[in-house]
């Protein structure tokens, strides 16, 4: 079953593309039928949005667990999210995530 995180904020592709160690992991693009891509020349574009999960990693879809694009958190990208992005999970997830 699919896991919903808490939070998660969609981006258009370019914003991400702008992370100097932003890489793709196209396999896991989901296309028709909400199924990963079988077709391994499927390309995003840049007209294409993204979901930056409250973990960091980014989805082509909006669970946490599915469709993984990046998944290279470090503390240089965490940064990027933060201060460049302005990515930043609001108080109301985080306290729901504390009273657990």
């Amino acid at each position: 079953m699919s896991k919903m995180g808490k939070y998660c904020k969609a981006f258009m592709l370019p914003r991400l593309r702008e992370f100097p160690g932003w890489t793709e992991n196209s396999l896991n693009l989901k296309r028709a039928g909400n199924s990963p891509s079988s077709d391994p020349s499927a390309q995003l574009t840049d007209s294409d949005f993204l979901y930056l999960q409250e973990n960091f990693t980014v989805t082509d879809g909006v669970f946490i667990d599915e469709s993984v694009v990046f998944d290279n958190v470090t503390p240089e990208w965490i940064d990027f999210c933060k201060n460049q992005l302005g990515f930043e999970v609001p108080t109301y997830a985080k306290a729901t995530d504390e009273q657990q």
